[in-house]
């Protein structure tokens, strides 16, 4: 899997970048397919500062993202994480039962042309 991290208007520090990082590799256990990651982490110097995570992941045929926000770059890398696992699970169980749908109508269609066959 490739990653490309990034951020935004600021320079993110060492133990962030390896903690986004490590978090990332760690999707690769719920679905082997994750072509490209792409982590991006910006910072809104309001009132209140608002730190945002956003990753990206590309797999065959379709990108999966999740977008969060929190006071603490750990905490908003953790949730965004948390939606993407959840979101490649539901992925790969459609890919699934797409797999077995086309499966079954090859069984029966050799079935078909067997019995005709005879």
């Amino acid at each position: 899997m490739e990653i490309h991290f990034t951020a935004r208007k600021f320079r993110a520090h060492a133990d962030v970048r390896a903690h986004a990082l490590d978090e990332v590799k760690k999707l690769d256990k719920y679905y082997d397919g994750i072509v490209r990651s792409d982590i991006i982490l910006s910072y809104e110097r309001s009132v209140a500062s608002v730190k945002t995570a956003e990753i990206n992941l590309h797999v065959y045929g379709t990108v999966l993202s999740a977008r969060e926000q929190s006071d603490d770059f750990h905490k908003s890398i953790g949730l965004a994480v948390g939606k993407l696992e959840r979101q490649l699970s539901k992925y790969k169980t459609k890919q699934r039962m797409k797999n077995k749908k086309t499966l079954r109508s090859v069984k029966e269609i050799r079935t078909d042309k067997g019995e005709e066959g005879e």
